[in-house]
């Protein structure tokens, strides 16, 4: 694999840190859990569903099921699918599309079975969405979840694409000009597994390109893995139980189930009684076995503004003082990852021995502690020292983050323009 910018920073810090010497001041069936019901709770957010593959080739049927598990997730939320618009590779036209193995292993194709399907996964349906949420009299907040494939911008990895069907694609400055029509005062969130997801952080910039000021709307997301890496999870294997990926992570820690309807412990991790978005996430970076780094919108943000210095000297410090430092739920990553490292609290990241190979489970783990200690310092950074402009615009994304699904986001105290354009 060739080494991306932030893991040779990373791998450099790390050797380098205490050198340095610095300290940083018939397809199987579905889980018991039931479909959610329109009798369930009305959301007090707008949710939008696109999933699939571009095309029969590469349809999987693991992503069929990552959308009936996250009606399964609403259920479990009480949130009933009158909230919800889901569109399905070729929707409901009754062509066999979706790829799945039989149990000899034989390739096989059937039509999608997903309660409730709005239509095709396609642009024009998913455009006349945002379009009619720019319009929309009612003051919710948006969700949106995509679970399919990523395309790579070898030009511009800051601007990757979601693959629809059709093989047509909506790139992260295509989806923040939809976003760019929404009125400022409704919050919207997303959630994306595909390759590359992590491109689409940069949505919280106007016309989503990092070299414009972060929108006036609060905007923020979570995504399975970072710009440059492609993601686990798409197989035409059947049996859920196996499967390994964000998605399944993410809604694990969000409902409180697994995908095969097993209680799974606690995401509530500050106590409030009702998991955040930002607290599935954390659930899932130590949860999920598999090769992905996850990434947020602020972390994204906040890994912009670390170098290579301020990597080594975080990476020089006792593991053990960042967990003092830690909300709850980064808390809970560097201490479980810790564990699954083996790792000696008391000592700093940069002596601790590294996985021979990153592309390992192993690896990923190290990799997503190292940037949880850039997270957390970042953050202690910018509250105490930041700008008011970066200040106010962690403030909105970590507000952004820590929302429910079930409820609309609160919005952080409004900002003077004139802060915000110089961002």
């Amino acid at each position: 694999m060739a080494l991306t910018p932030f893991i040779r920073t990373l791998l450099a810090a790390s050797l380098l840190g205490t050198a340095i010497g610095v300290g940083l001041g018939n397809p199987r069936s579905q889980s018991p859990i039931p479909p959610t019901s329109d009798a369930s709770t009305t959301s007090d957010t707008s949710i939008l569903v696109a999933a699939g593959g571009g095309a029969p080739a590469y349809n999987e049927i693991a992503l069929e099921k990552n959308v009936r598990y996250f009606q399964r997730t609403l259920s479990a939320l009480d949130i009933g699918l009158s909230s919800v618009s889901q569109y399905f590779a070729n929707g409901s036209d009754g062509e066999a599309t979706v790829r799945y193995l039989d149990w000899l292993g034989r390739e096989r194709f059937k039509v999608p079975e997903i309660p409730a399907l709005d239509g095709a996964a396609t642009v024009e349906n998913m455009e006349q969405w945002f379009t009619q949420r720019a319009v929309a009299p009612q003051d919710c907040s948006s969700f949106f979840y995509f679970t399919g494939h990523g395309a790579y911008n070898r030009k511009d990895q800051d601007n990757n694409a979601m693959i629809l069907w059709h093989e047509e694609l909506v790139s992260v400055q295509r989806l923040a000009g939809w976003l760019d029509r929404l009125p400022p005062d409704r919050p919207f969130v997303t959630m994306m597994a595909q390759c590359y997801s992590g491109a689409f952080a940069n949505i919280i910039y106007e016309q989503g390109d990092p070299s414009n000021p972060v929108a006036l709307q609060s905007r923020c997301g979570f995504f399975a893995t970072v710009a440059e890496r492609p993601s686990v999870g798409c197989t035409p294997a059947v049996n859920e139980a196996d499967y390994r990926d964000y998605s399944s992570s993410f809604f694990a820690g969000l409902s409180g189930r697994d995908r095969t309807g097993e209680k799974v412990a606690s995401a509530d991790y500050d106590g409030s009684g009702q998991v955040s978005y930002t607290e599935a996430h954390a659930f899932a970076k130590v949860d999920e076995a598999t090769t992905d780094w996850p990434v947020s919108t602020s972390e994204a943000w906040l890994q912009r503004r670390a170098n290579r210095t301020d990597r080594a000297q975080i990476f020089s410090r006792p593991l053990q003082e960042w967990v003092g430092l830690a909300s709850p739920q980064r808390r809970y990553v560097v201490e479980g990852l810790v564990a699954k490292l083996e790792f000696d609290l008391e000592q700093p990241y940069a002596v601790q021995a590294r996985p021979e190979d990153i592309e390992t489970v192993a690896g990923a783990y190290w990799v997503r502690l190292g940037m949880e200690l850039v997270n957390i310092a970042m953050i202690k950074r910018i509250q105490a020292d930041g700008s008011d402009a970066d200040r106010a615009v962690l403030n909105q994304l970590l507000t952004c983050e820590a929302g429910h699904l079930a409820e609309a986001v609160t919005q952080p105290p409004e900002l003077a323009a004139a802060d915000r354009r110089r961002l």
